[in-house]
């Protein structure tokens, strides 16, 4: 298959264009909002083509999805961090709703019928009702956040253009992803920032977090890149699929975990972010529609996901 990434030089396009490189001989090519590729993915700029397309820019997109042909287009590109976009929602808004919307004209433009895989997030469904342990396809949308609310909106339409326009798109409500190279702005990757430079001795051995009451499913992003293809590939027109794990951890138990695996002697100071009250406190996927059709779930231990990401700050900060 010729596949398109939109977002490839993010944290999860990346390690999707490896998976995919790897699985099945495609052809990638992606999209990035300009033609150069992060230091760090120096491995995956050897694997595909990059264009120089924004979301906001859809004649940028259209001859890009023109020239290239893809029989499959992976949408991930938009704003995905949830405290920021308490800071700035209408940013959030526009790449997440108008940037999809954009992207679908574009390829109605060309008048190519790829199959297309919307990445929306498991956050759509805020906080589980009274006894509801976890989330299926079918518990209503209740964002709590403008990431998640943005997020929501551009599900929604996707859906309404496989009815209306025709498009054959599916989509993936991924829960919280975590894993080496992903950006020190999400709680994970910044504690393992903090702890690999208090190690290195570039940081005074007092490490700052956020609150740390929430309840998270956490996958690793290199199992998460492995549903995205099944769903790809058996996924049924129209329909949303959870990726998860279906478990839950406490953000201050992973944090703990974390400080297990270094010798560095750690002071913790927890700041509660203004706005960040009505955020999602729990989050649980339920994975059984996604299991039912492909057999997927997660294989990586949280253990050996949290040291990977620990040994990549450590090689960052050396």
């Amino acid at each position: 298959m010729k596949v398109l990434i939109t977002g490839i030089t993010g944290f999860v396009g990346g390690h999707l264009a490896e998976h995919l490189a790897a699985h099945g001989g495609h052809t990638l090519a992606g999209f990035g909002r300009t033609p150069a590729w992060p230091g760090d993915l120096a491995t995956v700029s050897a694997l595909c083509d990059l264009y120089a397309a924004d979301l906001a820019d859809t004649d940028s997109m259209a001859a890009a999805i023109g020239t290239f042909k893809p029989d499959w287009i992976i949408h991930l590109a938009g704003y995905a961090n949830t405290g920021k976009s308490f800071k700035e929602p209408r940013v959030c808004w526009d790449a997440n709703l108008q940037g999809t919307m954009n992207l679908y004209e574009a390829v109605l433009r060309t008048g190519l019928r790829p199959r297309i895989l919307f990445a929306s997030t498991g956050l759509v469904y805020g906080d589980p009702d009274p006894g509801l342990q976890k989330l299926d396809e079918s518990a209503p949308l209740k964002p709590a956040s403008p990431y998640a609310t943005s997020k929501a909106a551009a599900d929604l339409y996707s859906y309404q253009m496989t009815r209306s326009a025709g498009m054959d798109i599916v989509r993936v409500r991924l829960f919280n992803q975590i894993g080496p190279r992903q950006a020190a702005d999400y709680a994970v990757a910044n504690f393992a920032r903090q702890i690999a430079a208090i190690e290195a001795g570039k940081q005074s051995p007092v490490l700052e977090t956020g609150g740390l009451s929430g309840l998270r499913d956490l996958t690793d992003v290199r199992d998460m890149v492995v549903a995205l293809r099944l769903v790809l590939e058996m996924g049924k027109t129209g329909e949303a699929y959870n990726a998860g794990r279906g478990e839950v951890w406490k953000i201050a138990d992973v944090l703990a975990e974390l400080i297990t695996l270094s010798s560095a002697k750690v002071e913790i100071r927890s700041t509660v972010e203004p706005g960040r009250g009505a955020d999602t406190a729990v989050s649980r996927a339920d994975i059984g529609k996604l299991h039912a059709l492909t057999g997927w779930k997660p294989q990586l231990e949280s253990k050996r996901t949290l040291t990977d990401i620990l040994n990549y700050w450590r090689g960052i900060t050396r």
